[in-house]
């Protein structure tokens, strides 16, 4: 029986890596990775040398044939994304899907580690025991829609943003929720992480006085509504 591992890496900090995590790294066959540079970095600080493979969204079907083999062979295998959880907004989950149908003896096991939006919701001080998680909203078709989703929300919503497209978004804030107070997340545990609160034109006003912080990863949390 092989054992194939789900697990949580830094999404920054390389320091936010479980005890757990760096033995299971050190003990599997192979590192299934979405950038195995990426990857490396990280298996390079905790002095793993494991051989990696390359698994990301554009990976064919042909991929997941050849991973399902190795583990009908015994191996043990560890899927690792560029920062976070896997499948969280993340490739994996189709890989998954087919290992429990198709190779059902396989034990998957996921070893928990950081989460951007666990992370800025645990310090955004909006509710948390009920929050709605939208991932990266589309880029174009049904983006209005979520929007207006967002406005009728009772919960919490966090959803991720890239800097491309975060002044869009805080557009529409104001034209949907500009009573709704909001937090922007930038750059989680990285050294220059940064949290903006207030209500979408007031954050809106910051970034545009900034322009330079318009950059990196954005963790988008609004309140939910009264």
């Amino acid at each position: 029986m092989s054992d194939f591992y789900v697990i949580g890496t830094p999404i920054g900090n390389l320091e936010d890596i479980t005890l757990r995590a760096i033995r299971i790294l050190s003990e599997v066959d192979f590192i299934l990775c979405e950038d195995t540079r990426v990857t490396r970095n990280i298996l390079k600080k905790y002095s793993i040398s494991k051989p990696t493979i390359s698994y990301h969204t554009q990976s064919k079907l042909s991929k997941i044939d050849e991973i399902i083999t190795m583990l009908k062979e015994g191996k043990n295998l560890a899927l690792v994304s560029d920062a976070g959880t896997p499948t969280i907004s993340d490739p994996g989950s189709l890989l998954i899907s087919h290992i429990l149908r198709e190779s059902p003896e396989t034990k998957v096991i996921s070893i928990p580690g950081p989460s951007a939006l666990i992370s800025a919701l645990s310090i955004s001080g909006f509710p948390s025991s009920d929050f709605l998680f939208l991932g990266f909203l589309p880029h174009k078709k049904g983006r209005e829609t979520l929007f207006k989703e967002i406005a009728s929300s009772e919960r919490t919503v966090v959803f991720y943003e890239s800097p491309h497209r975060i002044m869009k978004t805080l557009e529409s804030f104001k034209k949907f929720i500009p009573e709704r107070k909001i937090m922007i997340a930038r750059e989680l545990t990285k050294i220059f992480e940064e949290t903006v609160f207030g209500f979408p034109e007031e954050v809106e006003k910051y970034f545009f006085d900034n322009t330079t912080k318009v950059r990196g990863e954005f963790v988008v949390v609004v309140s939910p509504l009264k």
